[in-house]
């Protein structure tokens, strides 16, 4: 049987849905609270990385899981730099924040800033979870 103990596979399959929403959760308030898309990506990728930690994965699973996150990340930094130019389109600056303001301390108060965290999360977990599976991977690099 791969991965660890029925112990350590039962806990972190209760617990990897609470370790991903809190990730979330402090991805969409970073702009509120301490916290944003950096922080809330590596939570993000904690979660993961447990996952993989403690049920293991079949040999060369990393390759392709490495492909996902590779895409994963792509699609991060587009969106990012997607928000940054679609400022440049609508108001002719760029980063420019062209959405509403709405009431301080509320969730949707900061205009392109919370979709500015989602892409930088997207972007920060699928990065460390990439360096996690390359590091994985080494194991299976044939030695001369």
């Amino acid at each position: 049987m791969k991965g660890m103990s029925l112990i350590v596979r039962t806990i972190t399959t209760v617990m990897i849905g609470f370790i991903f929403v809190y990730g979330i959760y402090i991805i969409l308030h970073g702009h509120l609270t301490p916290g944003g898309g950096f922080a809330g990506g590596v939570i993000v990728a904690g979660a993961f990385i447990l996952r993989i930690l403690a049920f293991g994965s079949e040999p060369g699973g990393e390759k392709k899981s490495e492909i996902r996150a590779s895409i994963f990340e792509s699609v991060g930094a587009l969106l990012f730099i997607g928000i940054a130019l679609a400022g440049m389109v609508v108001a002719g600056t760029f980063f420019l924040n062209f959405l509403p303001k709405g009431i301080a301390f509320n969730l949707y108060s900061a205009g392109i800033i919370p979709f500015c965290n989602i892409a930088i999360g997207i972007k920060v977990g699928a990065g460390l979870f990439s360096i996690f599976l390359a590091l994985a991977a080494v194991k299976y690099v044939v030695k001369d």
